[in-house]
């Protein structure tokens, strides 16, 4: 599960610089939420795992696993974590693989995605990064590590 990192056209620095949060499931590699903001801060991250919970109800003692961002020790995100019985886990300093699954997830959407388009309001960004999770990342896309299957027929077979 990663956060934080920012969304930018190929024509340069938009002046509304949204910063994109996503929640990933490592076990289907689908994005079960996200949210879009001009800062990264903790109420972007808050909003990316609100979401999660309102969409997924997960068990208690769940993994929530982060990169080392400063937004993810902030009192806000672990009392929600902890009100909800979930542990946060933290990437190394400077140990991407820790968080592979979502590196790769932002470098697929970037280059599918955000640098094909020139996106010059937050809204265009927003229904972008929509049509692709929802129409393209969740349904076509199919991942060799799910045996070829798109995110939301893996989970259907294997729950």
């Amino acid at each position: 599960m990663k956060s934080g990192l920012g969304i930018s056209p190929p024509s340069g620095p938009r002046k509304d610089g949204s910063r994109l949060s996503v929640v990933l499931d490592l076990f289907s590699r689908r994005v079960i939420a996200w949210a879009m903001a001009a800062c990264q801060d903790q109420s972007l991250v808050e909003a990316a795992l609100r979401m999660a919970l309102l969409g997924r109800h997960p068990p208690a003692h769940l993994l929530f696993h982060s990169d080392r961002g400063s937004q993810y020790p902030s009192e806000g995100y672990r009392a929600l974590l902890a009100e909800v019985e979930i542990t946060a886990s933290r990437s190394r300093t400077a140990n991407w693989y820790e968080n592979a699954v979502t590196e790769a997830f932002f470098g697929t959407l970037k280059g599918q995605c955000v640098e094909r388009v020139c996106l010059q309001t937050r809204g265009q960004a927003k229904q972008a990064i929509f049509e692709y999770v929802e129409c393209f990342s969740h349904r076509l896309r199919r991942p060799s590590s799910l045996g070829s299957l798109s995110p939301v027929v893996y989970e259907q077979l294997m729950c």
